[in-house]
């Protein structure tokens, strides 16, 4: 049993599984949204189950393909894909388990679902390689998340409304730009070994800049994405607050980099959580 839970912890501590919080509130503000409400126990529990899933396999992959990277940078040199606590194999299994989880999942949602299932594990996928020919990796890591959404209405309606895919564009901003801030801790180490990132490309200043241009799209995004969705009060009070929570956040990295892990982890955090108890709220009270 000590063995069994020591493997779980190493394969907790390999996908960072408390790190769920940034993608899980927004599938569930695009299901309430859908529903106009409650959706269900029964989506609830496949909402939970394809998002981790889908999240464990994008991570797993993220880390089968950064073995050699991460073992020659100090910051990722004790994760557990390097240190020696699970080998390529442990990791391959339990991406193949992850990937069967979610496209049964999405069988058993619906059509569209299950259509898309294939697609998007392809796109969660694809992240872990960009780093090592394009830039916009950080962009790709944001449409990854900003799926979310997507998947979240699909489940609840079969369609794509046009609220959906604004809301999308706002987490995929949100995230492409909190990801700009996290990735200037490895401005060296992405310079010496040729890794590409806006940062390393193009220096600290120009990347500060690009992000806080990121998180501007976001919250426009965010409240079309209120106007076109027909919201009320509370959620432009989501939306518009979660501007001056990306303020903080951009003025907390500007002042000091070693507060980044507090910006990208707390502060990010935060705001996918009040978004959703705002949008609970908005609902309720409509």
């Amino acid at each position: 049993m000590q063995r069994v839970l020591k493997k779980a912890k190493d394969f907790n501590e390999l996908v960072m599984f408390e790190h769920s919080i940034f993608s899980l509130p927004f599938i569930f503000i695009a299901m309430v949204v859908a529903a106009d409400g409650w959706f269900g126990y029964w989506l609830l529990l496949m909402g939970v189950l394809a998002a981790l899933s889908a999240r464990n396999f994008a991570m797993g992959v993220n880390r089968y393909a950064d073995r050699d990277i991460d073992a020659q940078n100090p910051r990722t040199a004790s994760r557990p894909n390097v240190d020696g606590r699970l080998d390529a194999m442990s990791i391959l299994i339990f991406i193949v388990v992850n990937a069967a989880i979610f496209v049964t999942v999405a069988y058993m949602i619906n059509t569209l679902a299950f259509a898309l299932s294939i697609p998007i594990l392809a796109v969660l996928g694809s992240y872990s390689y960009f780093k090592r020919f394009s830039s916009l990796a950080h962009v790709i890591l944001g449409i990854s998340l900003g799926l979310a959404p997507i998947a979240g209405v699909v489940a609840v309606t079969a369609t794509i409304p046009l609220w959906s895919v604004l809301l999308s564009l706002g987490v995929i901003f949100w995230v492409a730009g909190f990801d700009l801030l996290y990735s200037l801790q490895d401005i060296d180490f992405d310079k010496e070994k040729n890794l590409h990132s806006i940062p390393s490309k193009y220096g600290a200043e120009a990347t500060l800049f690009i992000s806080a241009l990121f998180h501007s799209l976001a919250v426009l995004f965010w409240i079309l994405f209120v106007w076109s969705a027909g919201l009320g009060f509370f959620a432009f009070v989501a939306a518009i607050g979660s501007g001056f929570v990306l303020y903080y956040e951009q003025t907390l990295v500007r002042r000091d980099f070693t507060k980044i892990d507090r910006a990208f982890f707390t502060v990010n955090g935060y705001l996918g959580i009040a978004f959703f108890i705002l949008i609970v709220i908005d609902r309720m009270l409509s």
